[in-house]
């Protein structure tokens, strides 16, 4: 029943928006055409006639401006900013390297060790050395106390028979 407040129409959702929208991309030969045109211009309003007319913002007008001037426009991957992170860029040069770097640390870690334990074994002779003196010395004083008590010939003393 259709009143005069509410008529019967069925409206139809037929527009021209899409339900997603699309990123435009542009090629390096549209930004240069657009470029070559933009630099023409002479006139006040002309390039803002220009960009209303391709449906560009002067932020990417100054951003292709850029990328001309440094050569990148020839170059997707300098024209196009992608959203995220960053990938990791890998150089296998720089990855033997690393590789390199680390078998070398672990190898004077292990120098380090050995040289540390060498050190050791060393002080450790230094004091068995002095150990063996002092009970040299010793001997020798008790030789010499029991040569003053007794008559020993050189032979006894050196141990010889």
């Amino acid at each position: 029943m259709a009143t005069a407040l509410a008529p019967e129409v069925v409206i139809s959702h037929d527009s021209a928006v899409s339900p997603t929208s699309n990123r435009r991309r542009f090629t390096a030969a549209y930004k240069m055409k657009i470029l070559e045109e933009i630099d023409r211009c002479n006139h006040h309003g002309d390039i803002g006639a220009l960009l209303r007319r391709e449906g560009l913002y002067s932020s990417q007008l100054a951003a292709w401006r850029r990328a001309r001037e440094q050569g990148d426009l020839a170059t997707r991957a300098a024209l196009v900013r992608r959203r995220g992170p960053k990938p990791k860029q890998v150089d296998p040069g720089k990855e033997r390297s690393d590789k390199k770097i680390a078998e070398l640390e672990r190898e004077l870690a292990r120098a380090v060790k050995r040289a540390e334990r060498a050190e050791a074994l060393v002080e450790v002779q230094k004091k068995v050395s002095a150990l063996l003196d002092q009970i040299d010395q010793v001997h020798r004083l008790k030789l010499d106390a029991k040569l003053e008590r007794s008559d020993l010939s050189d032979d006894e003393i050196t141990g010889q028979r």
